[in-house]
């Protein structure tokens, strides 16, 4: 049997659309697990990659951060959360938050020094405030690199939030750790599949929103 037949068979299966383990519920599980750690990622890293990369300083201490996130196995960081407060939704989303927040942060940082200098300093001998200067002139034109540091660190939390089956917990990973402990590869490759077509709406998604919040004139500079 090729993977094709394996996706086929879960798909076109009734059963797998209804009830507590139904595509419905485990997709829903899945877009809850992931909204909140982005959610929690964004609000740590965007604040600071801003207003860092606006005033210029504590790039280097960034980059050591977002190398000690990305260096840190998400998996082995969900373990030891287990162990330290139990099971539950805060030792999932510990590890979800840390992977995501390196993307974020760098990229956040880069697009606000990216910014060209010139309107930043007319803006500032014009009088206007630094919160004026950082979200009316610097933002707009920052916007498209941190959109992409949100769809960056979407994806992967996306891809990683199968880990929260591990812990009891539900989600698109339940399909592929229940899968693999029945031996039911169908139900294994259902699952992989589901979250292969959930990152790529992830990708259509912050399209679409690049396309409604940057304007036209940033787009066409880029």
């Amino acid at each position: 049997m090729n993977v094709l037949h394996f996706v086929n068979a879960f798909f076109s299966d009734a059963a797998h659309w209804k009830g507590y383990d139904g595509i419905p519920t485990r997709l829903a599980e899945h877009v809850q697990y992931s909204l909140m750690a982005l959610g929690l990622a964004a609000v740590i890293g965007l604040p600071v990659g801003l207003l860092t990369g606006h005033y210029g300083r504590g790039g280097n201490a960034l980059a050591l951060i977002a190398t000690a996130g990305r260096a840190l196995p998400s998996f082995g960081l969900l373990v030891l959360m287990v162990i330290l407060l139990g099971f539950g939704k805060i030792p999932v989303m510990i590890p979800l938050v840390v992977l995501a927040v390196p993307p974020i942060l760098i990229t956040t940082y880069e697009a606000m020094r990216s910014v060209d200098p010139s309107p930043v300093d007319a803006a500032r001998g014009m009088g206007m405030a630094e919160s004026r200067v950082l979200f009316q002139v610097e933002l707009p034109v920052a916007l498209p690199l941190i959109l992409s540091g949100l769809r960056s660190a979407a994806i992967q939390i996306v891809s990683t939030a199968t880990i929260a089956a591990y812990v009891s917990l539900g989600g698109l990973g339940r399909y592929i750790v229940d899968g693999l402990y029945q031996h039911d590869y169908e139900k294994v490759v259902g699952g992989a599949a589901l979250v292969a077509v959930m990152a790529l709406a992830t990708l259509a998604v912050f399209w679409a929103v690049a396309r409604l919040a940057v304007s036209p004139g940033v787009r066409r500079g880029g």
